[in-house]
């Protein structure tokens, strides 16, 4: 009996309880293992299992409850009596097989860590992350903007002046160092330790405590889903769409007379379609219910549910939720009926009391006489898509929504659309429709108000449809109808992931749950709205009976009140009816009848009953289902029966043996069927019966099942009876109307496996996995048919591939990346497995029959097993052991044939169609093969046997024959079907991948070879190779992504692996046996070149770096579009080698990195095409690209000469190269470069390599290389740096926030470089770093491995989408790119010291120590962390001790930049940094001191380093410096062995000097805002440099720069012109070259201010002393580069004259050198000058100037003083007025500061002493009328200026303005101590001059400028009549108040007394003359411009002119007698300008 029990508990589907939530998939899943040692548990791997939902019984896992299967334990099972009796069907039996079988699923030991299961995703990085420790950097370190801003503010206030120290006051100083406190000495600094052991002891330092895995800081490329990635199949389980919760919460009405029933269903509109079961509650009080008590046997607690799940496939916005509610039948109709419930209010209860009492009472006798009977009563409907999407918000609190459906205003539909659309866009669509999600709305709940009362001749679906259609309408015909008004209560929400409490459609427990008394919860069944293909994985056997109309119209008799009984009979008996039929809500849960409801008065009544049957698993010829029909009397007469039977019908189940469903019209009989009717169809017309109308159908019903044992397919199901009739040996057979005789079964059998083709899509996907299974079956096991065997292998071949294709075709929305369906790839994943491990049984339970025998035999031998393996004893057995056992059981033995065999004997034998639908879907056959492979070793026991001989040679054959000729397919098609071809190159790779766990590695490394071969020909003769390239990467990336790539790789065979991927041992020797296995026979250079012996010896990995080489090959034709993917898969190759626990052990990766030595080799050779990353940096391009001197020093002095040429114009580095896509740029390098991406990941595979090959191996290679190729690794290095520099917690901030301000503008940018030093420029650095690369590390951290709903793929795609990080993620973001540049540094560390120790060992090559040396600076000019910095450090001492004469004689710039880097890191704020720093600072004077007994150059050096750090870096701290300076001062203390030399003096003097340098410092900081004052403290600085040329270079650069940021492009021409100038003075002392200018002397045309540049006093040093001038601009190149610095500053201030004088200077030599290029240029550049300046004339405008006086003791030494500023061109008074009084007013307080808003003198006594005064002045530039001659250009006016003049109005009463003749005006004069523009933009006023003119002097000034305007309006060209009408109306005007007339009144009209006035007089009445004359030219001219509408005007001007003439001519012709006597002296003949009466002298 043992099977039947389980039979029992599986047909009543314990199965879902046991699977649980994944609805349908088995406990217990057979683990095969395979690869490794492999271990065989019955375990269930990890993410397949599911919890098991109950204790497992047994074997197989049946719960207790079995035996509730078909039927309430307390009935009796009359049911299973019956079941038993039949012979179970065998098609039933096969399927519940396949419903509870065990799976069988192959498992890899290591399979998860081969690449294609090792993602570097999210998460696993972030676990790879764990416990990393911060780094320290400065950058994040820096105080934020505000606190030092207070800072700022408080230094402003506190101090004004620059002299609080004077220059001179060392004491002060010295005090201030003495006092301060050093940082901690680094201990035994100055031993004399041997070279070795410092070197040992800092390697010791630099390997602790180092980051493992170098990939686990770095993120990972950015890839679409990487190719080798094959995700684990979906488990196979139940379908469900969407799911709904809906739970019915209360139903009021307005009066409660009866209890009311309501059922729930959901309907597609459109698809006019009900797309759910129905579900029935009741929500009727207890009092309710007793009214119904003698008709209701007790409540089974499932019908009381009153929540339901609902699934929606297809949510669209045509879903409604309808509830229709019915009542006790009750006489009259429903409009009757409905009315009390219309017309009472709840409120006039009382009132109403006696009425409703009535109603109860009539209400308590229907039920008690009918309470059996229902009848129609109200519906209503709710729009699902209206509520989901207004509730469709974030917050997930529930929202309210009132839906009232009758109300007149509009609530019905709800006004909610407008959300729909606004979502829409959001949502994810669903096959087609709108989108519509039910996954993530807001739980909402529904108060709907209002119901329609039910027509009675409106119950059909067609009736709703219309209606509901109808309610969408804004004008809808439900509106108009009187409501039924109450009250119910819904809530929607999405269903939960585990609902607790809840049963399956067939009232199973999906969990199960012990306690039964709580009210359930009920799945619903859904009827999709269309197909949905999904196999079918539970036994689910449901009918669903749809009564639909009756039409008694015709009938005689009376029938009219009618129902419908509806029962399942399994015979003809009455007592034969099954408790079959489901309840509905508060009632059993099974019973044998249902009624539908009764429309009152109704003879052809239509019915919405739905009737759910649960069919019996065998069904015979004798079940049926029986219609009766009722007359229920409503009214109680004497002697009538309550229900009369009035017809009769049935429908027979079963049909020529398949399930009969669909539409009937069935004819009704008028009494009782006969006997046996029950095989027959009421169509039969049988004798002698009475038939309704004629036996015309009468009656309508419909038939609908819903059963994954009945496929409901003609074709489906002949095949499955064929089968199952060879199975069971059963002949003949009957199909339908055919008898098959087994003579004919062959044919027929073969014609529908052919036929299966034309069978629905739809069953076939349900019933894909038995239909599998069976064709495999007859491959496997050729059935015996009238004695002979007949081979069907090639039919069911055919079948599979066109299935399958099929299957490929119709559901393409349903396969991975790789073109595999999902459906098939859990079929192979999941069900298949080899016919014969399991027998032939008759049912399912056998089998553990079986698992008991096979474990007794295998007792036997298990103690002989025991030592090889940990085999557990309960797995399947195979036939050999158990075959006289299977004899018995099915009465004959199957023939045996392996299904692998047989499949790839088909697969190379097909051809034509068949072949082409195999190749269409290669995989499927290649993965089922391999898992019939595994299959077939495991149950035989061979997974122990040697590979060699684990299959057959026949089988190996085809296998061979098969590749060769798919990869020959591949190569023939690529072109024609990309998509196929693509499909099957990656089939075939996985394919051979598999093979290298199963196979013989040698057979099938040759099937590799083989491919390889066909491919790599082909690609070799293609002119544009790159798609079948692709393809080659594709395969090989599979092949390689194989767990054991590495131990295939044979790393060498000393190593044992850290697990062999195979026990077999001799497959393994066999292999190795033919290389070399030492490492020390093979030369150094053939492990790190691609040589013959390494790809021999390490087959895969030489192909990969093959691919490598061949693509990154600049000279490969076409394939740089390859670049990405082939870097990706070294890149990921290297990445899971990384992080794989089998290579964790450094030893076994230092054999790991082996294998890809020659990637060193291959990374140097694309070193000019990857990506520059120090561009960015420092504008000059890597080391190898750019001529080694001006690349040098980058930053130890600012301006490049590449930068020089840049602005010069002569080339301007590109700040983005062109990306590898884009063709090379015709004029840059003949190389494509690669993008940022590949060209980082390169590197980082680069650096992997370095750090963790063996360092000996490494250093003997180093030794081989040539000088040249050590540079290039150098270069590498450089580049390195460069890339993985940390960027600053800052940046992902701002990277974050996606605010990346758009730096100024390129030439901002370009500036920034040149004068820009480290500061500037690291900011740079970041801000284009930000901008010109999508940050690669920003993309990983992003990262979101979304899940698209219902297919749980996982995205590996990196997206950055994701915006707005939180903190965390930021700092952890700053976390990880710090470690990952503190690895990359110290990586690089590393190998320079490897290279270091070469030169020492081989004592040669010393020529890369500059190489190395170079590397160490950049990457101390990077942003780095502390614990870097300090091994950095150890590392440059060690190399100056080694080689002190490298740095002090041969790489003298390097000296240079050194001296700034540690300067920079000893201003550092972290102390540790500082410490190191201090002490290589020290060092390095200290040795310079050792080999020439002074460090002059050191001193220099340092000296010059600290000028040009103080003057750009905006970050710069002294205070830290001086602690700095104070350790150094404390090493010369204490080091004893140079106690007694002058050193610990000099170390003094020069630490002192630097100090007085960081003073002046404090002093820039307290300026920073005040630009002005921060110029003259740097000029003032620059002065004190007068002795020290290269200092005083270096601040006259500092100054250019900080111009430049102003944009005061004039000044910073100035300070590059002066620069110039002391180069040049300089030169010509060190170099007598006719060419070159001879000093200060020649610039003096620039500017006069030049000369001071002159070192002609006594305290100039001489040139050539050690250390003077030895920067690079005291040479011929520096002088060019400053000079063309020059100009392009003068072109940008638009001073185009200067420009000309420039190139002046720079011809010559240009010419002397016949660099006929820069001649060109420069003249190109003139003639762009002297064009502009033609352009230009006119528009000019230099700057604007104005006096300021400071007054008032708080200015400190300002106080008193007068500048005149130089402002912007176009300043007004009010502009710098504000900027000054802002700016002041801040320092002092605005209460304290005046502006004096007259421009006469300021009188100090008047002042108040506690406020500080300024007064603003307009000025112009003054010359004398002899300067005139020379400037008579715009720019001759607006160069070198030196005197300005303003003008104030005053009378001699203290008036500033006062009638004619008491107006008195004063002139000042001021001179400057320098000319404009100068290199600062205010100079002092040295000499101030005034001049005072008498009121007729006024007069005659105002004359003659009246008379030059009309002068100039009449001359103007071309003329311009509204400026002339303006100046004629002024002079001639009538009205013009104190005009010419009054003039020429007060002054001419009588001649003056005193004879001085005489000449005045006389000048003023020809100035009048003179006026007069204008005026009538201007008048005249005037004429010939107006047209006929200003005739008038003019007459009236001439009017105007000719009473002015008339008035004057008396005043003009007075002449004074006495002037024109000859007698008079001629001592006072002077010009009033000139005379001195009336000056006053002011110096």
């Amino acid at each position: 009996e043992l099977w039947r029990r389980a039979f029992l508990g599986r047909a009543s589907e314990v199965r879902k309880q046991i699977s649980g939530q994944y609805g349908g998939s088995p406990q217990l899943l057979k683990n095969l293992n395979i690869g490794g040692s492999v271990s065989h548990h019955t375990t269930a791997t990890p993410g397949l299992s599911r919890p098991s939902k109950q204790p497992k019984t047994g074997h197989l896992g049946c719960s207790r409850g079995w035996e509730r299967g078909l039927g309430d334990p307390h009935q009796p099972c009359d049911l299973c009596c019956l079941f038993f009796r039949s012979e179970m069907d065998p098609h039933v039996r096969d399927c519940v097989r396949s419903y509870t079988e065990d799976w069988a699923i192959v498992n890899r030991k290591y399979h998860k860590l081969g690449t294609g299961f090792n993602p570097n995703t999210l998460d696993k990085q972030k676990e790879r992350q764990k416990g990393l420790p911060k780094q320290v950097f400065e950058s994040d370190e820096a105080p934020d903007g505000n606190s030092y801003q207070d800072e700022q503010d408080d230094l402003k206030r506190r101090s004004m002046s620059i002299d609080d120290t004077p220059r001179g006051s060392w004491a002060c100083s010295i005090f201030d160092l003495k006092n301060s406190q050093p940082d901690a000495l680094l201990p035994n600094l100055l031993d004399r330790t041997p070279n070795e052991e410092i070197d040992h002891h800092n390697e010791d330092q630099r390997k602790s405590g180092r980051h493992k895995e170098l990939f686990a800081l770095h993120p990972a490329p950015d890839e679409e889903e990487p190719i080798e990635r094959l995700s684990v199949p979906e488990v196979p389980k139940e379908h469900f769409g969407q799911r709904l919760l809906v739970k019915c919460l209360s139903l009021k009405f307005e009066i409660e007379i009866e209890p009311i029933f309501a059922s729930l269903a959901l309907y597609d509109v459109k698809e006019k379609k009900k797309i759910s079961e129905n579900f029935y509650f009741d929500l009727n009080s207890e009092q309710m219910k007793g009214m119904l008590r003698p008709h209701v046997p007790p409540a089974a607690i499932s019908t009381l549910a009153r929540s339901a799940i609902f699934s929606i496939t297809y949510p669209s916005q045509d879903v409604f939720l309808v509830i229709k509610l019915e009542k006790v039948l009750q006489q009259g109709d429903i409009g009757e009926c409905a009315e009390p419930y219309m017309i009472f209010k709840e409120s006039d209860a009382a009132k109403n009391k006696e009425k409703l009492e009535k109603l109860k009472g009539q209400a308590e006798q229907f039920c008690q006489r009918l309470g059996k009977y229902r009848m129609p009563f109200a519906w209503t409907a709710i729009h699902l898509m209206n509520i989901v999407s207004s509730a469709g918000s974030l917050e997930r609190d529930s929202t309210e929504v009132e839906v009232g459906t009758g109300e007149r205003k509009g609530s019905w539909s709800e006004r909610r659309n407008s959300s729909i659309v606004g979502r829409r866009s959001l949502e994810r669509t669903t096959s087609g429709d709108e989108a519509c999600n039910l996954s993530s709305f807001r739980p909402a709940t529904l108060t709907v108000t209002n119901f329609f009362k039910q027509e009675g001749d409106r119950l059909s679906d067609e009736d709703l449809y219309k209606f509901l259609a109808d309610m969408r309408r804004p004008s809808s015909v439900l509106r108009r109808l009187r409501p039924i008004t109450a009250q119910l209560k819904i809530d929607i929400s999405p269903a939960p992931e585990n609902p607790h409490y809840c049963l399956t459609p067939e009232l199973l427990q999906v969990k199960l749950y012990p306690d039964s008394r709580v009210r359930p919860t009920r799945e619903i069944l859904e009827f999709p709205a269309r197909d949905v293909y999904v196999p079918n994985t539970t036994y689910r056997n449901l009918l669903y009976v749809y009564p639909q109309s009756l039409n008694f119209a015709n009938r005689q008799g009376s029938a009219r009140n009618i129902t419908v009984k509806v029962q399942f009979m399994y015979g003809e008996d009455p007592s034969n009816a099954m408790p079959v039929i489901f309840g509905k809500s508060s009632c059993p849960e099974f019973s044998k009848e249902a009624y539908t409801a009764v429309v009152y008065h109704n003879r052809s009544p239509d019915f919405h009953e739905e009737i759910k049957i649960k069919l019996p698993a065998t069904l015979t010829d004798h079940h049926h289902l029986l219609f009766t029909f009722y007359h229920v009397s409503c009214q109680q007469k004497q002697n009538t029966p309550l229900e009369t039977p009035v017809g009769y019908t049935w429908i027979p189940m079963l049909q020529n043996g398949r399930l009969k469903t669909g539409q009937f019209c069935l004819p009704v009989s008028l009494e009782k069927p006969p006997q046996a009717y029950s095989v027959l169809s009421p169509e039969v017309p049988l004798p002698g019966m009475k038939w309704v109308d004629n036996h015309k159908g009468v009656f309508n019903v419909e038939v609908v099942a819903v059963s994954s044992l009945h496929t409901q397919d003609p074709y489906l199901d002949k095949f499955f009876a064929l089968v199952h009739a060879l199975d069971e040996h059963m002949f003949p057979v009957r199909i339908g109307d055919m008898r098959i005789m087994e003579n004919n079964l062959e044919n027929e059998l073969k014609s529908s496996i052919s036929a299966l083709n034309s069978s629905q899509l739809e069953p076939v996907v349900r019933f894909l996995h038995l239909l599998l299974d069976k064709l495999i079956l007859l491959v496997v096991r050729p059935p015996v048919i009238a004695g002979q065997i007949v081979n069907l292998g090639q039919a069911s071949f055919e079948a599979m591939a066109s299935i399958i294709n099929r299957l490929h075709k119709n559901l393409d929305g349903n396969q991975d990346q790789h073109g595999r369906n999902s459906l098939l790839a859990s079929y192979i994943y999941y069900v298949f497995r080899l016919p014969n491990t399991y027998p032939n049984s008759p049912s399912p339970g056998s089998s553990s029959v079986f698992h008991f025998i096979s474990s007794l035999v295998k007792e036997g031998r298990n103690h002989l097993l025991a030592g090889a393996t940990d085999r557990s004893c309960n797995r399947m057995s195979s036939h050999t052991e158990t075959s006289s056992f299977l004899q018995t059981l099915t009465g004959r033995l199957p023939t045996k044939k392996l299904f692998h065999e047989e499949l790839a004997l088909q697969w190379v034998v097909c051809s034509g169609s068949v072949r082409e639908a195999a190749l269409q879907q290669a995989w499927f056959f290649f993965e089922l093969m391999v898992k019939s492979m595994v299959h077939h070793l495991y149950f035989a026991d061979k997974l122990e046997a040697t590979r060699k001989n684990r299959f057959p040679e026949r089988f190996m054959d085809d296998v061979s024959a098969l590749v060769s000729t798919i990869a020959g397919d591949i190569v023939s098609r690529f072109q024609k079907d990309t998509e196929m071809v693509e499909r099957l190159n990656t089939s075939l790779a996985f394919f051979l991948n598999d093979l290298l766990s199963i196979m013989d590695r040698g057979f099938v490394f040759g099937l590799i070879k083989t491919c390889y071969k066909q491919v790599s020909a082909k690609v070799y003769s293609l002119t544009n190779p790159s798609n079948l390239a692709s393809l080659k990467l594709d395969f090989l990336r599979i092949i390689c992504s194989h767990e054991h790539y590495v131990t295939l790789n044979l790393p060498c065979s000393l190593l044992t692996p850290p697990a062999s991927p195979s026990p077999s041992v001799s497959s393994a020797t066999s292999q190795s046996s033919g290389f070399s296995t030492n490492v020390q026979d093979q030369k150094i250079a053939n492990m790190f070149e691609l040589s013959v012996p390494f790809r021999q010896q390490h087959y895969l990995a030489g192909l990969v770096l093959t691919e490598l080489a061949v693509i990154l090959d600049p000279d490969a034709e076409g394939l740089f579009g390859l670049h990405k993917k082939v870097i990706n898969m070294v890149h990921n190759l290297l990445s899971s080698h990384d992080s794989d626990p089998r290579y964790a052990d450094p030893q076994v990766k230092a054999r790991v990195a082996m294998l890809y030595l020659p990637l060193i080799g291959v990374i140097m050779e694309t070193v000019p095409q990857l990506y520059d990353f120090t561009e960015s940096h420092n504008q000059r391009g890597r080391p190898s690209c750019v001529a080694v001197d001006d690349y040098e020093s980058e930053g130890g002095s600012m301006i490049s000469q590449t930068v020089a040429m840049a602005i010069a114009g002569t080339s301007v580095p590109q700040l983005t190269r062109p990306s590898s896509f884009l063709l090379p740029s015709s004029g840059g390098r003949q190389h494509s470069t690669f993008s940022t991406e590949s060209s980082r990941s390169l590197l980082i595979c680069l650096l992997w390599v370095l750090k963790n090959a063996d360092e000996s191996v490494l250093q003997k290679w180093f030794t081989d290389l040539s000088v040249l190729q050590l540079n290039r690794l150098l270069d590498l290095l450089y580049l390195c740096v460069s890339c993985f520099e940390y960027k600053g917690k800052k940046v992902f901030e701002r990277m974050n926030s996606l605010t990346f301000k758009k730096s100024k503008d390129m030439r901002a940018k370009l500036e920034e470089a040149i004068l820009g030093s480290i500061g500037a420029r690291q900011e740079m650095v970041r801000r284009s770093r930000g901008q010109l690369e999508r940050s690669p590390s920003g993309s990983a951290f992003g990262s979101q491995e979304n899940l698209r709903w219902r297919k749980d793929m996982t995205h590996w795609r990196q997206n950055t989408e994701k915006l707005d990080k939180s903190r965390a993620e930021i700092e952890h973001e700053a976390l990880i790119d710090g470690n990952l540049a503190t690895e990359a540094n110290l990586i690089i560390l590393d190998t320079l010291e490897i290279v270091v120790q070469t030169v020492s060992v081989t004592e040669s090559k010393e020529s890369i120590l500059g190489g190395v040396l170079k590397v160490l600076l950049h990457s101390m000019a990077c942003n780095q962390s502390a614990l870097y910095l300090q091994h950095c450090f150890a590392t440059q001492r060690a190399l100056v001790s080694k080689f002190p004469e490298l740095l002090f004689e041969e790489e003298t710039e390097q000296c240079a930049d050194l001296c700034l880097r540690l300067l920079r890191h000893c201003s550092s704020s972290i102390g540790p940094i500082r410490s190191h720093a201090s002490a290589s600072l020290y060092l390095l004077m200290r040795q310079n001191f050792e080999i020439g007994n002074n460090f002059a150059r050191v001193k220099m050096q340092v000296t010059m380093s600290l000028s040009s750090l103080v003057g750009t870096s905006q970050n710069f701290n002294e205070e830290f410096l001086r602690r700095s300076l104070k350790t150094i001062l404390t090493y010369a203390e204490e080091d004893l062995e140079l106690r007694e030399t002058t050193f610990p003096d000099q170390v003094q003097d020069l630490v002192f000097n630097l100090h007085m340098i960081l003073s002046d410092t404090v002093k820039m900081k307290e300026h920073q805002e005040d630009p002005e004052m921060l110029i003259d403290l740097m000029y003032r600085i620059a002065k004190g440099y007068q002795n020290s040329p290269d200092l005083r270079l270096t601040w006259l650069q500092n100054m250019a720069g900080k111009h430049s940021e102003r944009s005061n492009h004039a000044e910073s021409a100035q300070c590059l012109v002066h620069s110039a100038a002391l180069v040049a003075e300089y030169l010509s002392m060190l170099e007598d070259r006719k060419y070159l200018p001879v000093g200060c002397v020649t610039f003096q045309n620039i500017s006069s201010n030049v000369l001071e540049e002159s070192a002609v006093s006594d305290d100039v040093v001489s040139p050539d002393e050690e250390g003077i001038c030895s920067g690079k601009y005291f040479t011929e190149a520096g002088l060019v580069g400053l000079l063309e610095q020059a100009a392009a500053s003068f072109s940008m201030a638009g001073m185009y004259e200067a420009v000309n004088e420039v190139y002046k200077v720079l011809i010559p030599i240009h010419e002397a050198n016949r660099d006929a290029k820069k001649l060109s240029t420069i003249h190109g550049k003139l003639q762009e000058a002297f064009s502009k300046i033609v352009h230009q004339d006119g528009k000019r405008m230099f700057g604007t100037y104005f006096r300021v006086g400071f007054y008032g003791t708080k200015f400190g030494d300002l106080d008193e003083q007068e500048f005149v500023y130089k402002e912007p061109a176009i300043t007004k008074l009010a502009e710098i007025s504000h900027r000054l009084e802002g700016f002041y007013g801040e320092r002092f307080g605005e209460d304290v500061l005046e502006v004096i808003k007259d421009s006469n003198p300021v009188d100090k006594c008047k002042l108040d002493p506690n406020k500080a005064y300024i007064q603003i002045t307009y000025v112009e530039p003054y010359f004398d009328t002899y300067e005139m001659k020379d400037r008579i250009t715009y720019f001759d006016k607006n160069y070198n200026l030196r005197r300005f003049m303003y003008c104030t109005p005053f009378t001699l009463d203290g008036r500033a303005h006062g009638d004619l003749h008491e107006q008195f005006k004063r002139k000042t004069i001021l001179t400057t101590s320098h000319a404009f523009p100068y290199i600062k933009t205010r100079i002092n006023v040295i000499h101030k001059e005034e001049i005072i003119l008498t009121p007729i002097e006024v007069a005659i000034e105002d004359m003659q400028k009246k008379t030059q305007e009309l002068a100039f309006a009449t001359h103007q060209d071309p003329a311009d009549p509204k400026m002339l009408q303006m100046v004629l109306q002024g002079s001639v005007g009538t009205t013009v108040n104190q005009g010419p007339l009054e003039v020429a009144q007060v002054f001419l009209s009588e001649i003056p007394n005193d004879p001085k006035l005489f000449r005045h007089h006389n000048k003023l009445r020809l100035c009048f003359k003179d006026f007069t004359k204008r005026c009538e030219d201007a008048l005249r001219k005037n004429k010939s411009l107006i047209g006929p509408d200003q005739k008038e005007y003019q007459r009236e001007l001439e009017r105007n002119y000719h009473r002015l003439k008339e008035a004057l001519q008396p005043l003009i012709n007075r002449k004074i007698p006495q002037l024109y006597k000859a007698v008079l002296p001629v001592t006072c003949h002077r010009d009033s300008f000139s005379r001195m009466s009336l000056r006053k002298m002011e110096i």
